[in-house]
């Protein structure tokens, strides 16, 4: 069964990459919980994302294209990346959301992946 878990951060999870004092840690927990995952073969895929400022958002209303630059939600926690994983069941996916950097600083979302179609 394949899940993605995105990873969400606070705004002070957020200034540590940029931080000298916690940067090293920051990207040091990172690097090993993906590695961690990536060794287990339990990792499809993976990226970090940009920050929301270099999202743009499309709407399409009565035919009419709005875009927006930035993201459209106004929130405190953002989305900085996501893993596709392939585990057993839910259960599996917890477990590897439980350990994720900003899990305890931010949140990590699951969600179960539709097979395609025909599948």
């Amino acid at each position: 069964m394949h899940y993605m878990m995105q990873f969400y951060e606070s705004p002070e999870e957020r200034r540590k990459p940029t931080d000298p004092a916690q940067a090293g840690a920051y990207w040091g927990s990172w690097q090993a919980y993906i590695g961690a995952l990536a060794q287990s073969g339990a990792m499809v895929s993976g990226n970090v994302l940009r920050p929301p400022e270099a999202a743009t958002t499309l709407r399409v209303e009565n035919g009419m294209r709005h875009v927006v630059d930035g993201p459209f939600a106004d929130t405190k926690e953002m989305l900085g990346g996501y893993v596709i994983l392939d585990v057993p069941d839910l259960d599996a996916a917890l477990e590897w959301a439980a350990k994720a950097p900003c899990v305890t600083g931010g949140s990590v979302e699951i969600r179960p992946v539709l097979p395609p179609p025909g599948a």
